[in-house]
């Protein structure tokens, strides 16, 4: 009796020529249509992420030649609902796209010509851009903050990154990406247009197929906004399984992130010592007391509050007119405001307003909120509430209004 020694493992090369052991990353998945579909809704996702962030960091960062309009109202609330959304939406197609082109990273050679060389290292500033700003997002949402640098600037430098390695990956693969979205895939594996996935081998398999995958990712998405969306659409405030914030909860039935106690203002915002001052490029400097300020005829209006975080409400607010106080004052025209807070510290503590956002009709120092006096975490005795500003930049426990 002969003995029979054991067939070789069996090996297919690519075309360049780097060696895979058959089976070691093979999956009906691994699909360069499927890879392109996914890669695509990143890229629009993301895409949109990075418009509407720019604009929030244009809210909160304004720049002189470029004055951020009092008008539509809710621009603002819309914009950063579709930010945090399509940053949440994006999480589980970003984990599908990942495990699919993984094995890009763990074969070897690593590569074989330059132009290789130079796309494997453009692929680390687009694949830790994508993770770190989808992580630190949601942490965000959710008010974890596991580091010790400054988000805001991070998360900002971070889009630039991850957005400018977007757009030099679709350089690299516009080609391969068109064939793959325009004709129908013929191969269950990668085709060889992938130096690292591609093989002629057929693969066989009876697990979820590529159009599965696709339902799955997109019920993910989903799933993950609908659970999350309740914290700013009133009526699917139930659903928020995972919205931190709920926004029939808080003080006066509206939510809060910084009451007064954290902000250290308690003492001074019940004090009978406070004062309201107008000064800068005024004709007739104030110092009103409480009982002044509300002597004041007042203005009603509906506006938004919304949160760089995604939370949002509307409400009721009732108080005075920015620029009803400024003429009281005989304020210079067409000039920027500071307004300032209460809190002895924090970088939200003041807030600016262009002459286009203090000359606004609905613009209010509010002293009442729902058609009632406003509490203190809200803000009391009076706080800023302008049409299209961020949550941080309607400045409460306000106190001082200078003319620029």
């Amino acid at each position: 009796m002969s003995l029979k020694l054991p067939a070789p493992v069996e090996r297919f090369t690519t075309d360049s020529d780097q060696p895979l052991r058959q089976g070691a990353y093979r999956s009906a998945l691994r699909d360069e249509r499927l890879a392109a579909i996914l890669g695509s809704s990143l890229g629009i996702l993301f895409s949109v992420c990075f418009v509407t962030g720019l604009y929030s960091h244009l809210q909160q960062h304004p720049l002189s030649w470029l004055p951020i309009p009092a008008r539509p109202a809710g621009l603002y609330r819309l914009s950063q609902g579709v930010h945090v959304v399509s940053g949440i939406a994006s999480v589980p197609v970003l984990i599908a796209k990942l495990w699919l082109v993984w094995p890009r990273f763990v074969s070897f050679p690593v590569a074989k010509r330059a132009s290789q060389v130079v796309e494997r290292i453009g692929l680390f500033p687009l694949v830790a851009g994508g993770i770190f700003m989808t992580f630190s997002g949601v942490a965000n949402i959710a008010q974890w903050y596991p580091w010790r640098f400054s988000f805001t600037a991070s998360h900002y430098w971070m889009a630039w990154v991850t957005m400018g390695s977007i757009v030099a990956h679709l350089g690299a693969k516009w080609a391969i990406a068109r064939r793959a979205l325009t004709r129908p895939s013929r191969r269950p594996a990668l085709a060889d247009a992938d130096p690292v996935l591609g093989t002629t081998a057929e693969v066989a398999g009876d697990g979820l197929s590529r159009r599965g995958l696709l339902v799955t990712v997109g019920a993910a998405s989903g799933l993950l906004t609908l659970t999350t969306i309740g914290q700013t659409i009133r009526p699917l405030r139930r659903l928020g399984l995972l919205a931190p914030r709920d926004p029939a909860t808080g003080p006066q039935g509206r939510p809060v992130n910084r009451g007064a106690a954290n902000a250290g203002v308690v003492d001074l915002a019940n004090s009978a010592a406070y004062r309201l001052e107008v000064s800068g490029r005024v004709a007739r400097p104030l110092s009103l007391t409480l009982d002044q300020l509300w002597a004041i005829p007042t203005h009603t209006t509906e506006l938004p509050i919304a949160c760089v975080e995604g939370w949002s409400y509307s409400a009721r607010w009732s108080g005075v007119r920015v620029r009803d106080l400024l003429a009281m004052a005989g304020a210079e025209p067409d000039r920027t405001v500071l307004l300032e807070s209460l809190e002895p510290r924090g970088a939200y503590r003041t807030s600016t307003l262009n002459a286009g956002q203090a000359a606004d009709r609905d613009t209010l120092l509010a002293t009442e909120l729902d058609g009632e006096p406003l509490a203190l975490d809200h803000g009391f005795p009076c706080r800023l509430i302008a049409p299209n500003r961020p949550g941080v930049l309607q400045t409460k426990w306000v106190t001082k209004v200078v003319v620029l």
